[in-house]
């Protein structure tokens, strides 16, 4: 299902009036334009499956006495809908995995992660679903996946706490076992590269 933008601009033109402002007034009249083309990127992910961005991996095979390479990749920046209030939740994802007989290209990681963050979502489910796309496109011995987000929802209304960040967690394979996760955790977080 493609994304309707005349629809969406109809609805924004609706919610400007129905909050008592005047969607002809000469500051909105673009407004439920730009709302929709900022939706359809918002959304974009929608029509994709993220595991196709997986598909072009190459075969991977270590030596007898290996035990395979972790690759990880930091520093993933995204932004999302969060689907309880349609504000945006904007941070980073940190991917892990073991290979097993297949590797990927480092920007297909990224891609995985633009595409689904790009969905009306909830940062536990996003977690959890880029863990499971890598899962099924790689097959690799263990996947993780650290997300750690600003809320928009948390940070501009109700309790509006602006300098609050949410980390979620998603681990699968041998990266289910606290003390391997525990090495890739600390692997994430260290900063001892030179610039």
């Amino acid at each position: 299902m493609s994304i309707d933008l005349a629809r969406i601009e109809a609805a924004v033109a609706e919610m400007l009036a129905a909050v008592g402002e005047d969607p002809e007034r000469a500051g909105l009249t673009a407004t439920p334009r730009r709302v929709a083309e900022a939706y359809s990127e918002f959304f974009a992910g929608n029509t994709v499956n993220a595991v196709d961005h997986l598909s072009d991996s190459i075969e991977f095979t270590a030596k007898a006495d290996q035990t395979g390479e972790l690759v990880v990749l930091r520093d993933i920046e995204f932004r999302s809908m969060c689907e309880h209030h349609l504000l945006p939740f904007l941070g980073v994802a940190h991917v892990a995995y073991v290979p097993d007989e297949r590797i990927i290209g480092l920007g297909n990681l990224a891609r995985v992660v633009e595409t689904i963050s790009a969905r009306a979502q909830l940062q536990e489910r996003l977690t959890e679903e880029i863990a499971d796309a890598i899962d099924e496109g790689l097959s690799p011995r263990g996947v993780l996946v650290v997300i750690d987000a600003v809320h928009g929802c948390v940070s501009t209304r109700g309790p509006r706490q602006t300098s609050s960040s949410t980390v979620t967690l998603a681990s699968r394979g041998v990266l289910n076992n606290s003390v391997e996760r525990a090495e890739v955790m600390a692997l994430i977080g260290s900063r001892g590269h030179n610039a």
